[in-house]
């Protein structure tokens, strides 16, 4: 009876013990078409995910000037031609995230990858470019909403990264970022005044060129402005006609009304609207009043 009372026992330890455990590494799934990065230790877990989430570029709307860039950058990395790391930044909900989330849609056939890795796992990049620098695939390491706050450490990873430090960049890989800062540092007041007082910094213009040094490292930067009440109606159609659902003026004015409930025209406003609306019931899509 003790030994059966120990052996339950134990295997109780094992298993909270488990649930802190890092899990076991394994051969990454190389079938699948996304995936995620999950730091551990000093290196890392490439974790496939069986059903990303992507759409095709035509979705889109009000943003073809940055989408024919992306995509032709994309297009020369594909082929194998020099091509550039890319930075996307400006207002909310403009479909940054999406448009990266396109070109999987797009480009898997053609051999494109897509790597999301949260900025808390930047600093086991290295680790993570030394596994792919063996596949055939082209990848894009994906972080979105990236920005970095003073002392932190995980920004000068992704700058080797960038740059390839004293090796060679990896040839298969780029890296897109996100974000709603185009400097991914933070910017004070004080950065611009030159003083040398007993609490200011001895050499000021040295420290204002460590923040902008990591989005200049970026070769291709891309800018998203907020929409305009045009922009945002073709967002919504070209949302319901992928829900398969007319674009009829009740449709037009129940989306304004959206807009004037959540005071923001984006993408994103008009694909929540879209999941409003084509969730509802048949007789419940009318113009609600006071909306």
């Amino acid at each position: 009876m003790k030994l059966k009372s120990f052996l339950r026992q134990s295997a109780s330890i094992l298993r909270r013990l488990d649930a802190w455990l890092p899990p076991e590494t394994h051969e990454p799934d190389w079938s699948a078409l996304a995936y995620r990065w999950q730091k551990i230790g000093n290196k890392g877990v490439l974790m496939g995910l069986p059903k990303p989430h992507t759409f095709a570029l035509s979705r889109l709307a009000a943003i073809d000037t940055q989408m024919q860039q992306l995509v032709r950058n994309t297009q020369q990395f594909l082929a194998g031609r020099p091509a550039n790391n890319v930075l996307m930044t400006g207002a909310r909900g403009t479909g940054k995230s999406s448009l990266v989330k396109a070109l999987l849609h797009e480009y898997a056939a053609q051999g494109l990858r897509l790597i999301e890795v949260d900025k808390s796992d930047l600093l086991t990049l290295p680790y993570l470019l030394t596994i792919l620098a063996k596949r055939p695939e082209k990848y894009l390491i994906f972080c979105d909403d990236l920005s970095f706050e003073d002392g932190d450490d995980a920004y000068k990873a992704l700058k080797t990264t960038l740059d390839g430090g004293l090796s060679v960049r990896c040839a298969n890989v780029l890296v897109y970022a996100t974000s709603n800062r185009r400097h991914l540092m933070p910017e004070y007041m004080a950065d611009n005044e030159a003083t040398t007082g007993h609490k200011g910094e001895v050499h000021p213009k040295e420290a204002v060129e460590e923040k902008v040094s990591l989005s200049d490292r970026f070769g291709l930067w891309l800018s998203f402005y907020p929409f305009d009440q045009t922009a945002y109606l073709q967002a919504v159609a070209n949302w319901l006609e992928d829900a398969g659902l007319p674009f009829d003026e009740t449709a037009r004015q129940a989306a304004l009304n959206w807009s004037l409930s959540r005071g923001s025209r984006s993408g994103r406003v008009a694909w929540q609207f879209v999941c409003d609306w084509a969730g509802r019931e048949v007789d419940q899509r009318v113009v609600e009043k006071g909306r």
